[in-house]
């Protein structure tokens, strides 16, 4: 017989691991205290941008193996319970806010049946997963807690899941090991590294991974500042350093820096645990990596007050992206728009384009202008800023945007775009790390 498996939350993390799950052959039930959100997914639509999930989403419900409900007892018989809530930045503090994982524990504890295996998926503080065991066995004795942490990418999420590079479970016992194998059986029929640790180290691969992430992407971005004052390029420069097999090229692209749901708030969380435990001296480095990446926002900043004067009133600056990141409509943390909002709140006139993620920004930030294409975008503009490098913003015919801007000036906030394509089509080009080989006329 198939396993059964239920999924508790169907936010971003549930909802792709729910139809992911269920296209490997797998009963699945995804539950949330959310009824408009429950709703959405019922009726095959997911609400939020991810590429191929609500194609997968629409198939596996057709399938009759996935279904939602708000009703916590439709989980009772599923053998694991997969718990992917979130760990949010706790307010006035840099912890995690554990309070969506522990009353999730304590919702289902008394509800599952004996022999059934609680398995978390949420980024949670070290020590976390020993103590929710504790309380689960506690709640009922018949069951067990392990913790196989996520590694999806916001774009990539549906891939990253069904053909993971990792498999990491944290377990306390060989039977809850085997549970997993039997949940993952596909996967590891196709060579997928499997990853037995004990609770705690699974707890810190996923934040560790993340640490290691955002250092290297602050670390380019450092060299971007010592590139500008030296008179280097960093474009350059990252490229020489990334073939080397020990570093590599990924996450070397020097700009506005990492935002995002994940790696800012996991990297504070990780420095305010490492402190509880006694060991802050070992993270002191990710404050300065948390301060490197606000910084590169900043610099942006003074960029376009160095080009438009200090005094940013009456400016219409352009802004394309909204998105944290490309192939996301997430506004969470996003460089992008902090960018904007602190150039609107310096008197300009800002107006944003984003393929996909101008609803949510616009619900966080209505003050903002919003613009229904490039070209209304850029329309007058005194500036352009290239935040979010979506594959469309690279294509863009510079030459034909030329004539719709008051001037033709371009900050390219990610290294991103064709810098000799845009200046042989009349523009000046500047970006971070990267001296103005095309100054304009004094």
């Amino acid at each position: 017989m198939a396993l059964k498996i239920s999924v508790i939350g169907t936010g971003y993390l549930g909802a792709t691991h729910a139809a992911c799950m269920s296209s490997l052959g797998l009963e699945v039930v995804g539950v949330d205290l959310d009824p408009a959100k429950i709703a959405l997914l019922q009726a095959g639509k997911v609400p939020f941008y991810e590429p191929g999930l609500e194609e997968l989403l629409q198939e596996q419900i057709g399938s009759g193996r996935l279904t939602f409900s708000t009703d916590f007892s439709a989980i009772s018989g599923a053998d694991i319970h997969f718990i992917c809530v979130g760990t949010p930045q706790a307010e006035n503090s840099l912890a995690a806010d554990m309070s969506y994982v522990d009353s999730a524990v304590e919702k289902i504890a008394k509800i599952i049946k004996p022999g059934s295996l609680v398995v978390g998926k949420s980024t949670v503080p070290v020590g976390s997963a020993e103590r929710l065991r504790a309380r689960l066995l506690e709640l009922n004795p018949a069951v067990d807690l392990a913790w196989n942490p996520e590694f999806l990418r916001e774009g990539f999420a549906v891939a990253d899941t069904l053909h993971p590079t990792r498999l990491v479970v944290g377990v306390a016992t060989p039977e809850a090991e085997a549970l997993l194998r039997q949940v993952y059986a596909t996967n590891l029929a196709e060579q997928t590294p499997w990853v037995v640790a004990d609770l705690p180290t699974a707890e810190l691969v996923k934040v560790a991974a993340n640490s290691f992430l955002a250092t290297k992407i602050s670390f380019i971005n450092a060299m971007a500042e010592i590139c500008e004052a030296a008179g280097g390029d960093v474009t350059v420069l990252a490229k020489a350093i990334g073939y080397d097999p020990r570093i590599g090229s990924r996450f070397l692209q020097a700009g506005i820096g990492f935002g995002g749901g994940c790696l800012p708030k996991d990297i504070r969380a990780f420095m305010a645990r490492s402190a509880e435990l006694g060991a802050d001296q070992a993270l002191e480095f990710l404050r300065e990596i948390d301060s490197i990446n606000m910084r590169a926002r900043s610099r942006v900043i003074e960029l376009v007050r160095s080009e438009l004067g200090a005094d940013l009133r009456d400016k219409k600056v352009a802004v394309l992206g909204a998105a944290f990141k490309p192939e996301s409509d997430d506004v969470r943390d996003s460089p992008a728009l902090d960018i904007s909002v602190q150039i609107l709140a310096a008197g300009s006139d800002v107006v944003v384009y984003d393929p996909k993620a101008m609803a949510n920004a616009a619900s966080r930030f209505p003050a903002l202008k919003f613009a229904q294409s490039i070209e209304e975008c850029v329309a007058n503009a005194d500036i352009v800023l290239h935040l979010t490098e979506w594959q469309e913003f690279r294509t863009i015919d510079p030459t034909q945007l030329r004539t719709l801007v008051r001037s033709p000036l371009l900050i390219d906030g990610r290294n991103a775009l064709d810098r000799e394509l845009w200046q042989s089509a009349g523009w000046r080009v500047l970006a971070l790390g990267r001296a103005d080989t095309n100054p304009r006329e004094s």
